[in-house]
């Protein structure tokens, strides 16, 4: 199933919105899938104002072999702004919950980061030719991972951690890749938005753990995604390049904290996105 098709949940503006999820060996729904979907079920009530920010929390691992009711509540319509809460149910209990807001553009004071200085995405190998190269230099899971063909390609700026020992792996918890939709995506801001979306729950987390020499990959860390929240600040193609800059503050408790910045090639910034999530090392 194509990406437009997952993230087109049915229902009506006033009503509950359904989407589906792909079959998968996670065990749980991806939640960039389910953020992308609150998004649009939030946006198909709203008139004619693209999203310009969401705040969201996963509560419960949603599962794939059942649909998810998406609840939009109205809370708000102004002159520039409009806000939205997505409530996000399986078998009658929340699984997840979303805060939008919606404004239309409009002229004003602007400025905002530069893009880091790193090679272009034509400089880089793909993942599969990664996996290819390095065989068993990689962990078991990374090197499904590579091997995978998935609706977005991704081209990691540095690929030393991954293939090092655990010692010489841990660094500055900081990472970077290029990354675009392999599938056609139609020019819909709302589409577009949801892309993004999916795409900004990707590999985030797992710059937690740079620091620490370890990987969402290995087996070794239970991992999941506790909060979310997006800034979309300029229109975004998911058919081109974009840098996707990631940092992690901090890390405490059981949590790591990431945030990253999403540039396009020519060095506007996109979008600004900030996650806390899980990473309690497992024990044998």
């Amino acid at each position: 199933m194509d990406l437009v098709s997952l993230f087109s949940v049915a229902g009506q503006a006033g009503a509950a919105f359904t989407g589906v999820s792909p079959p998968t060996t996670r065990g749980r729904i991806f939640g960039g899938l389910v953020v992308a979907q609150a998004l649009v079920a939030a946006r198909r009530t709203v008139a004619d104002r693209p999203i310009h920010s969401l705040h969201a929390y996963f509560l419960r691992p949603g599962d794939p072999l059942h649909d998810v009711e998406y609840r939009v509540e109205m809370l708000r319509d102004g002159g520039s702004f409009s806000a939205r809460r997505v409530s996000a149910v399986q078998s009658g209990r929340v699984i997840f919950e979303m805060m939008a807001s919606f404004q239309a553009y409009e002229p004003g004071l602007e400025h905002s980061f530069s893009k880091p200085d790193v090679p272009g995405p034509d400089e880089l190998e793909s993942l599969e030719r990664i996996g290819t190269r390095l065989g068993d230099q990689l962990p078991d899971g990374l090197r499904s991972y590579f091997a995978r063909k998935g609706p977005v390609e991704l081209r990691p700026v540095d690929i030393a951690r991954y293939v090092s020992g655990p010692e010489a792996r841990a660094a500055e918890p900081k990472q970077a890749l290029w990354v675009r939709c392999v599938e056609p995506i139609p020019q819909d801001e709302c589409m577009q938005a949801a892309t993004l979306a999916y795409i900004s729950d990707m590999t985030l987390l797992d710059c937690a753990l740079v620091a620490h020499g370890r990987t969402v990959f290995e087996g070794t860390v239970q991992a999941a995604s506790i909060d979310h929240a997006i800034w979309f600040l300029r229109p975004f193609n998911p058919n081109d390049w974009h840098l996707y800059s990631q940092e992690s503050p901090a890390a405490i408790s059981g949590r790591g904290l990431a945030r990253g910045s999403l540039f396009t090639a020519g060095g506007d910034l996109v979008a600004s996105i900030v996650q806390e999530g899980l990473i309690r090392p497992r024990h044998p």
